[in-house]
């Protein structure tokens, strides 16, 4: 979604929902966020919330297997300042704390409810 561009605000907002588990899904996802970021740089705010089985791309030793290549592109997607954030109801069922995160992940209590907390802030909304 495009914003006014006064103050401090980004140009572009978007959330995107991660919520599956097969690697495909994982390197279409991550190379959509990495193609937004090189075509508009510091003018957009990415925002990705994982939920149920897309939650292991956080997890810095996941039972789900990730592969390293996955991995490390949400590490560097981290760095150029996208925001990860970690459904805590799915956390709570895998027996996870924060410890099993990546410390660049900021849990919310409800990833659902995060989804619907951006699309109201006028972030764009993208799931695959």
């Amino acid at each position: 979604m495009r914003r006014p561009t006064s103050g401090n605000y980004t140009t572009y907002q978007v959330v995107y929902q991660f919520n599956r588990s097969d690697t495909n899904y994982h390197r279409s996802v991550l190379f959509s966020i990495s193609e937004l970021i090189r075509k508009h740089g510091d003018d957009i705010e990415i925002v990705v919330i994982a939920i149920g089985p897309g939650l292991h791309i956080l997890g810095r030793s996941p039972a789900r297997p990730v592969e390293q290549e996955v991995k490390e592109k949400v590490q560097s997607l981290a760095h150029y300042g996208v925001n990860f954030r970690a459904c805590g109801n799915t956390m709570k069922s895998l027996g996870w704390s924060s410890k099993d995160l990546f410390s660049f992940v900021e849990v919310v209590p409800i990833g659902v409810e995060a989804l619907i907390d951006f699309q109201t802030r006028g972030f764009a909304y993208i799931s695959w």
